[in-house]
């Protein structure tokens, strides 16, 4: 899709495909790093990466290697108004976490897939990492499933 056709799209539009993304690249690493689990180890080793917290981290993380329009699409995502915020985070948080998914989408839509993946995976890989070190699960401990 043009580029200048995705900019016209509402970021909850690049939230919603963003967020469907950002699941499915969990899940498949999940699976190729724990294929002998079960799919309900799975489901709740992915809800550590895909809940609100977790984007939230990410996208802290990776703000200064963001291009500048990759900044302006965050922007546009954590401003958007997005109805009924989950009792289970804040305001601040689930904003930042929509950010993170309208990122994906609008990536995703104006056919960057590959820096789209680059930026997962260095967000996977930073959950990971910090995770591991703090000897807690790679969102945090405080937060909660953005759904």
């Amino acid at each position: 899709m043009a580029v200048q056709k995705v900019q016209e799209l509402s970021p909850a539009l690049w939230a919603y495909l963003g967020d469907s993304l950002y699941e499915l690249y969990i899940r498949e690493n999940l699976i190729q790093e724990f294929s002998t689990s079960n799919t309900g180890q799975l489901h709740q080793e992915a809800i550590k990466y895909v809940r609100a917290e977790a984007q939230a981290r990410i996208v802290r993380f990776l703000a200064t290697q963001l291009t500048d329009e990759e900044q302006e699409v965050l922007r546009r995502g954590r401003n958007q108004k997005s109805g009924q915020i989950p009792h289970h985070t804040d305001a601040v948080t689930y904003r930042y976490s929509t950010a993170w998914e309208s990122l994906l989408g609008y990536l995703y839509l104006t056919g960057r897939s590959e820096r789209m993946k680059e930026l997962m995976a260095a967000g996977f890989n930073y959950l990971k990492t910090v995770g591991q070190e703090r000897g807690e699960d790679p969102g945090g401990e405080e937060g909660g499933n953005k759904r």
